[in-house]
């Protein structure tokens, strides 16, 4: 079975939210490390280092869109929850990029493909995205993008 850098973290967490018995934390570091073991054994000898962060980003927009359509069912306690997971997956993907930040990356990706109007949205979410991994929602590239592209 392939290693994993994230897997050996989540059993260290694992171990202190049962020491300081925190059964929230436990519950939700439990789901995480399940979920990613799953992913392990699915994918077998082709586990790679990079399958971790796209498993962070996928488990994380599960968590937003679940909080979404609970505040919208007017279920604060699953929101309330799934809200907490989503703070402990944070923990473990990179820092995120500010708006400002994030902007200028978008304007040096603009210039670098000569891109003139939203019909190179496209072109340039390609580019942005993959400067960006794990560092920025899609949703907010979207966006920004589309707010440069129509100037």
């Amino acid at each position: 079975m392939a290693e994993s850098v994230l897997a050996n973290q989540l059993n260290e967490e694992l171990k202190k939210a049962m020491k300081s018995g925190d059964k929230e934390k436990l519950e939700a570091v439990r789901m995480l490390k399940s979920s990613l073991q799953k992913l392990i054994i699915d994918k077998g000898p082709d586990f790679k280092a990079e399958d971790e962060m796209s498993f962070l980003l996928a488990e994380s927009k599960r968590r937003k869109e679940a909080i979404e359509l609970y505040q919208k069912g007017g279920r604060e306690d699953l929101a309330k929850k799934e809200l907490y997971e989503l703070s402990i997956i944070a923990e473990y993907l990179p820092k995120q990029l500010d708006d400002v930040e994030l902007s200028k990356i978008i304007e040096d990706t603009i210039k670098e493909t000569g891109a003139a109007s939203s019909k190179d949205m496209g072109k340039v979410m390609g580019v942005v995205m993959n400067k960006v991994k794990g560092q920025a929602d899609g949703k907010k590239v979207q966006e920004l993008v589309k707010k440069k592209l129509n100037g």
